[in-house]
């Protein structure tokens, strides 16, 4: 996916740029950055972890499953595409009626897609190597002390807010800003993060 997104940025002739990262985006935006550290101008880390402080408590399950993995292990994952735990991955952590369904409906609809659930399982079973690279990404912080605002949904309960903390100890050129919302922050935070962004560059 890194490699599809340098190559992307490479087709545009875009070489500079502020680098907003999320989720799978994180490892994905980092490998970038090691590899271009001159394309980066700031990074915007929103639940885009890159610390063993901001792994919630599913990872222990996860773990066994990477060192130890069965066909019965990797199955058990297939409830993650289930209606009702993509709901829950949107609305955990939030207000009640905050989060409109547009977003939760769309993921849902993706998953009806031949052959989702299979490259999801290989997702989460590569997903060990990006943990792997972890202090590569924190080296490049240390190196290059890029502008950084980390800003998180303090309650979600798969990148935890320590690992937005974490941020600082790498990177003296950090602003970590927490909100009360879940792992998708800008469902119910989008106007705050982007006052925050505007802020903050």
């Amino acid at each position: 996916m890194s490699e599809i997104m340098e190559q992307f940025l490479l087709k545009l002739n875009i070489k500079k740029f502020y680098m907003y990262v999320f989720d799978y985006g994180a490892p994905i935006g980092f490998k970038i950055a090691v590899k271009h550290p001159d394309w980066i101008e700031s990074i915007i880390s929103q639940n885009g972890n890159i610390y063993q402080e901001g792994l919630g408590s599913k990872w222990a399950t996860r773990q066994d499953f990477w060192d130890h993995p069965t066909e019965e292990k990797r199955n058990s994952y297939k409830t993650a595409f289930a209606a009702k735990t993509i709901i829950g991955q949107y609305t955990f952590g939030t207000r009640e009626n905050t989060v409109s369904p547009d977003g939760y409906m769309l993921d849902i609809a993706y998953t009806q897609d031949e052959g989702y659930a299979q490259r999801q399982l290989d997702l989460i079973f590569d997903y060990q190597n990006n943990i792997k690279a972890y202090p590569i990404f924190q080296k490049y912080l240390r190196d290059n002390q890029p502008k950084l605002l980390a800003v998180w949904g303090k309650n979600d309960p798969s990148f935890i807010y320590p690992g937005a903390e974490a941020f600082k100890k790498d990177d003296k050129n950090v602003e970590v800003d927490l909100v009360d919302s879940g792992h998708f922050a800008l469902e119910t935070h989008a106007k705050v993060i982007a006052q925050m962004i505007k802020n903050f560059f």
